[in-house]
């Protein structure tokens, strides 16, 4: 690892994974701020956070920058999201990074710390069937201080409104087109340059293997997984948060926050 941190451009990376993830959600930014608002309203100006499904770091990094006194925990089980993480990331004491499978029972296990001040995580929880879901939410409340926070910004949708969805969902597709033909990556294309660098093929194809290879199509979506805002509110209350309400949104995405 210490080979590989001294050859890589490790801000390259993530901002490459930015401008990926964007491509998809051009108000990601302002999702971020309005978490780091509650995070920073509701548990302080140095709170121990636990970043869920951290990916690159992409939350940790906003956090440290803006709550400089903060901490941070990231969890994800990503190889190769994981070593851009720990390479960004490298000699900063605030952050560290472990690899746990969120439905593992014993995920916990893997925490440096028995609570957090507050728990984030980003578009990344609808992977999710609706039990093991909702059983990460009862896992969330336990790991969380009392009048610790809890904020998950994702992909939820209200189904009663299907022609503003239909038409939303029609304009971003003709803006992904345009920024695609101006050189914009998708998500399959930041992986091929990934899985090109010679330092970081090796984590690329370890991805590959646990987690299977995101350059091929998807297959079609499976089980049950909760699209809607109130399934997530009512679900964390039922999880053990005394309050819970949505905080911001979007025409296809939402921040959800619960308060232990």
């Amino acid at each position: 690892m210490s080979e590989t941190i001294t050859r890589v451009d490790w801000q390259s990376w993530q901002d490459s994974w930015d401008r990926q993830q964007e491509w998809y959600m051009p108000d990601r930014e302002e999702r971020f701020r309005v978490m780091l608002d509650l995070v920073e309203a509701l548990a302080g100006p140095a709170p121990v956070v636990l970043d869920l499904a951290c990916g690159t770091g992409s939350i940790t990094d906003r956090l440290l920058k803006r709550l400089p006194g903060a901490r941070s925990t990231g969890v994800d089980l990503d190889p190769a999201l994981l070593t851009l993480a720990r390479g960004h990331f490298a000699g900063d004491g605030r952050a560290e990074f472990v690899t746990a499978d969120l439905t593992d029972p014993k995920w916990r296990d893997a925490l440096p710390h028995r609570s957090y001040d507050a728990v984030v995580t980003a578009t990344a929880l609808h992977w999710l069937e609706a039990e093991p879901l909702r059983t990460l939410y009862g896992d969330i409340a336990g790991v969380l201080r009392e009048g610790g926070v809890f904020l998950n910004a994702d992909h939820m949708a209200d189904a009663a409104a299907p022609r503003i969805n239909e038409a939303v969902a029609a304009f971003h597709t003709r803006r992904k087109e345009r920024e695609q033909t101006a050189g914009a990556l998708d998500w399959a294309a930041w992986w091929s340059a990934l899985a090109d660098d010679p330092v970081l093929a090796e984590p690329a194809r370890q991805r590959f293997d646990l987690l299977g290879d995101p350059r091929e199509p998807a297959g079609p979506k499976a089980g049950d997984r909760p699209t809607e805002t109130r399934w997530h509110l009512e679900t964390l209350r039922a999880s053990g948060f005394a309050e819970a309400r949505q905080a911001w949104c979007s025409p296809s995405d939402a921040l959800v926050v619960g308060l232990r």
